[in-house]
C-alpha cells in the first residue's frame, strides 16, 4: 500500500500539482504529521500510520491543512486521508474554515477491517481513494448499549465517567473540527478555571452540544484522553440524534449543511419574516 501512495505523490509533485504534501512521518520511534515539499524527502520516514498499511497511530492532519491553506491561499497542497479525515474536511468546508477547495487534491487510503471494527467506524474509507479494501461499516454498538440503560442509570453512568476529568482539554485540542478563536469552555463564567474535576456534567454537556452536527466520528478524543473517558461513545450518541432527528450525517460530501449551523436573531429580538 505504502508503495503505491508514495508512486502517486511523487507524480503529483513532478507534474507540479501541488507545492507539499501533507502526511505522517515516522520520527525516532514516534509517528508524527510532516509536511512534504518535495518526492524526496517522501524516502525519509514517509508512514501511513503503520509500516505499511493504514495503522494505529493517527493526527488530525485536516487541522493542519486548514492552518497551511489560510497561511498560503496561493499554492495548491496534497494530504493524505483516511475516512476520518475526509469527513473532517468535509465538515471544515461546510463550516467556511476552507475556502477554496479546488486547492486542495485529497489522497485517500482505506483502513483494514480490524481497525475499523475496532473503532466502530461507520464509514472506515474515503469518498475516493487509491490503496487498500473497501471494509464492511461497524454500528452503533457501544451507544446502544448505553441506550438500553434506563434514563437513571445513563447519568448515573456519565456522571461517574465525567468525574474523572482533570480538565486537560485534550479532547478539545485534538479533535479535527474545533477550531474557534474563543472557545466556550475557557469562558470562567461557564467553566470556572482552576477547579479540578471541572464542574460535573457543565464541562462536557457544553461540548457534546457544541459536537452535535460537527462530530465526524474519528476517535480521537477518547484516544488522547488520559483519564480514558469514552468520549466518542458521548458524541457518538448526539451524532445518532441528529441523525434521527434531522437526516443529517456529519462528514458526507453534499452542499447540506449541518441542521445547526445558522445564526439566529439576539435574545429579546424577532427576525425579519416574523
Amino acid at each position: 500500500m505504502i508503495d503505491v501512495v508514495k508512486n502517486h505523490v511523487k507524480t503529483l509533485f513532478d507534474e507540479g500539482k501541488i507545492k507539499g504534501f501533507l502526511a505522517l512521518r515516522s520520527c525516532e520511534g514516534n509517528i508524527v504529521p510532516h509536511l512534504y515539499n518535495g518526492p524526496e524527502e517522501l524516502n525519509n520516514g514517509f508512514s501511513l500510520g503503520d509500516a505499511q498499511a493504514a495503522g494505529d497511530s493517527r493526527y488530525p492532519l485536516a487541522s493542519v491543512m486548514m492552518n497551511i491553506l489560510a497561511e498560503d491561499p496561493e499554492s495548491a497542497y496534497g494530504m493524505l486521508v483516511r475516512g476520518c479525515d475526509d469527513r473532517a474536511l468535509n465538515e471544515l468546508l461546510r463550516w467556511n474554515q476552507i475556502r477554496s477547495p479546488e486547492r486542495l487534491i485529497r489522497v485517500g487510503i482505506a483502513c483494514p477491517s480490524e481497525l475499523a471494527m475496532s473503532h466502530e467506524c461507520r464509514r472506515p474509507f474515503p469518498a475516493e481513494y487509491i490503496a487498500g479494501e473497501k471494509a464492511e461499516p461497524a454500528s452503533y454498538l457501544s451507544v446502544q448499549e448505553i441506550q438500553a440503560k434506563d434514563l437513571a442509570s445513563r447519568l448515573e453512568y456519565w456522571l461517574k465517567e465525567f468525574d474523572r476529568c482533570i480538565k486537560c482539554y485534550g479532547c478539545r485540542n485534538v479533535c479535527p473540527v474545533c477550531f474557534c478563536n474563543v472557545c466556550t469552555l475557557e469562558q470562567d463564567a461557564l467553566i470556572p478555571t482552576g477547579e479540578l474535576p471541572p464542574e460535573n456534567p457543565m464541562f462536557h454537556l457544553t461540548r457534546a452540544v457544541h459536537m452535535a452536527g460537527r462530530c465526524i466520528d474519528c476517535n480521537l478524543c477518547t484516544e488522547v484522553c488520559p483519564a480514558e473517558i469514552p468520549l466518542r461513545t458521548l458524541y457518538k450518541g448526539v451524532a445518532k440524534i441528529i441523525e434521527e432527528e434531522f437526516g443529517y450525517v456529519t462528514g458526507v460530501e453534499g452542499e447540506v449543511k449541518s441542521p445547526l449551523n445558522f445564526l439566529g436573531p439576539e435574545p429579546g429580538h424577532t427576525s425579519a419574516n416574523d
